[in-house]
């Protein structure tokens, strides 16, 4: 028993006598908190799911002021049906519509024909259709 407690003494003496203190200093590049906390960051849901569905084109140029006014043309004769306009280099695009089936794009297509006569359908993703309540 008196070897064991002997024992016990010489270790806390020994680790004790080799144990070490100080401080330890941390030297990063700042660019790593900022790393850290873009990856943090949560991003929410798009906030307009999509579906494969199909618009019409109606138009195209590189100017973007006839692109407008062919918009503007549209709108004034569809009001409820969505247009976008997208640039692909070097051309301005007006699409419209966020149809389901060609069927619907075939119609808007058919009525629009006499003022864009080089309209034809695309398939892309599209929002999903709005519900009007009249």
């Amino acid at each position: 028993m008196k070897a064991a407690i002997q024992f016990l003494i010489i270790s806390f003496v020994s680790i004790h006598a080799y144990s070490q203190t100080g401080n330890v200093d941390i030297i990063k590049d700042a660019r790593i908190d900022a790393l850290v906390k873009k990856q943090g960051i949560v991003v929410p849901p798009a906030t307009s799911p999509q579906i494969t569905g199909y618009r019409v084109q109606l138009f195209f140029d590189s100017d973007r002021k006839l692109v407008d006014e062919a918009r503007s043309k549209f709108i004034a004769a569809y009001p409820k049906v969505d247009s976008y306009v997208v640039f692909t280099a070097p051309n301005y695009v007006l699409k419209v519509g966020d149809f389901r089936s060609e069927l619907e794009a075939e119609r808007i297509k058919d009525n629009l024909f006499k003022d864009f006569p080089t309209s034809f359908i695309v398939k892309e993703l599209v929002n999903l259709p709005r519900i009007d309540q009249d």
